[in-house]
């Protein structure tokens, strides 16, 4: 494509026909492949934006997404014209990049990748420039975005690590980086302190930092990271306490600036309960520098906070549930979680639809999660060539499990599978991958209810 773009579906293909690493298998890229001076490129050639707005930007192992759309949405209910950077998305692109929780109209959408077009055909024709990658242009197009709607604030969720992340040329009032475990480690390290040396990039100096990692190994690497920058160190546990209440979904927070009223938190587990405590912290870093939040309006913006596939309950009778864990940490939150909201004598029987990607440790999230469910249905999502192949899936099921277990390559036959087995008082939950949670919430959600509903 090589004309001006004029419709919305040739700009999306426009953008998913770049190099995009998110649809790559992590064998066939390397650290050396993420570089910062290419980005800052790109950057420059759209007036440096970020360097007129100010973020709170926000690494994690996981939570980074809740909790960056939980500040947003703290700062916004001030009056404070917020924008939103997060990935990947669930149905559209442009899901990525909100201003005040309203994502951009697809003409708006048309518009900015055109004029970015432009820029990459420039980059690409000039001799030894490599191409911006279409994580690299998610960014750069969501610091267009925020620049013409003028927010006075944003907030960024790292995409990968954070030294070496797209997002990382930025000017943040607050890092915050809620929770190390073991993903990506071909890129991050297999060490706990060398993962979070890599997200501990994002620390600026004199930057304050608000930090929910518990480990002590990796959390002195943080430390470490901060006393060199002379950033002050707000930490879960320590400097903001927390007491949660599974029963009321409630959550009280104090920081250093004081106490917060009850917070109503939206999404199920305690998991979610701490995230809402590092918001609220980062939230008061904020404020400290000028921006005035009232507390009692952020802690209904909060409550309000509707955030797809984070153990989400999208169907009823039976209940069906869709989370995008991936790695150790998030699927033990995901399983403790079903056990305190939901306890099992509440069910019959639990049915998992279970897929993921190569880059992933299959046979460790097997182990945690197949022993937890009376029947399991494998898969592999569609619109993402990382998935692991279905036929390798059963095959270490068979090597790790002596259970009986369905599989189908196709996540609608999965579904449909389930819906077959599953009673009324029954629970099906998909997990393993955003991408099988995403795909599945599109096929329950998209029909009509009475169609989910089953009898036995």
């Amino acid at each position: 494509m090589h004309g001006a773009i004029e419709t919305y579906e040739q700009a999306i293909e426009f953008l998913f026909g770049r190099i995009n690493y998110e649809r790559l298998n992590s064998d066939l890229y390397s650290a050396g492949d993420f570089k910062l001076d290419r980005m800052a490129r790109l950057l420059e050639r759209i007036g440096n934006p970020q360097d007129e707005i100010p973020v709170v930007h926000v690494a994690g192992s996981k939570g980074k997404g809740s909790t960056s759309a939980m500040i947003a949405a703290g700062l916004s209910s001030a009056g404070r014209r917020t924008g939103l950077f997060t990935s990947p998305h669930v149905e559209a692109f442009e899901e990525r990049m909100t201003v005040d929780g309203v994502q951009p109209t697809r003409p708006e959408m048309t518009c900015l990748i055109d004029e970015i077009a432009g820029i990459v055909r420039q980059i690409e024709a000039e001799p030894g420039r490599i191409s911006p990658t279409f994580f690299e242009l998610a960014t750069a197009l969501a610091w267009q975005h925020f620049r013409a709607n003028r927010v006075e604030g944003a907030v960024l969720e790292v995409g990968l690590g954070g030294r070496l992340d797209a997002t990382n040329l930025c000017r943040p009032l607050a890092s915050v980086i809620t929770t190390i475990s073991r993903d990506h480690t071909r890129l991050l390290g297999s060490d706990l302190a060398e993962i979070a040396g890599e997200k501990a990039g994002i620390i600026k100096p004199g930057v304050p930092v608000v930090c929910g990692v518990s480990q002590p190994r990796a959390l002195r690497a943080i430390e470490n990271v901060a006393a060199d920058c002379q950033s002050t160190v707000w930490r879960l546990g320590r400097e903001i306490s927390f007491d949660h209440d599974p029963r009321r979904h409630v959550v009280r927070v104090s920081t250093p600036s004081g106490s917060w009223p009850e917070i109503s938190v939206p999404l199920p587990g305690r998991h979610q309960a701490a995230n809402a405590a590092l918001a609220a912290a980062a939230i008061d870093v904020v404020d400290e520098k000028g921006s005035s939040v009232p507390r009692e309006p952020a802690c209904a913006a909060i409550a309000g906070l509707a955030w797809p596939v984070r153990i989400e309950t999208i169907g009823h009778h039976p209940t069906v549930i869709v989370d995008a864990a991936h790695n150790w940490a998030s699927i033990r939150a995901l399983l403790e979680t079903l056990d305190s909201s939901h306890p099992a004598s509440g069910w019959r029987q639990r049915v998992l639809i279970f897929a993921t990607s190569h880059d992933k440790d299959v046979d460790g999230l097997l182990r945690q999660l197949l022993p937890r469910f009376d029947t399991v249905i494998l898969t592999q999502f569609q619109d993402n060539p990382r998935a692991v192949r279905v036929e390798t899936l059963h095959r270490r099921v068979r090597e790790l499990f002596d259970i009986p277990v369905h599989a189908t390559a196709d996540p609608a036959s999965a579904w449909h599978l389930a819906r077959r087995l599953a009673g009324r008082q029954d629970l099906v939950c998909v997990t393993g991958s955003f991408f099988i949670a995403a795909e599945i919430r599109e096929l329950v959600v998209d029909q009509p209810q009475t169609e989910t509903t089953t009898t036995r």
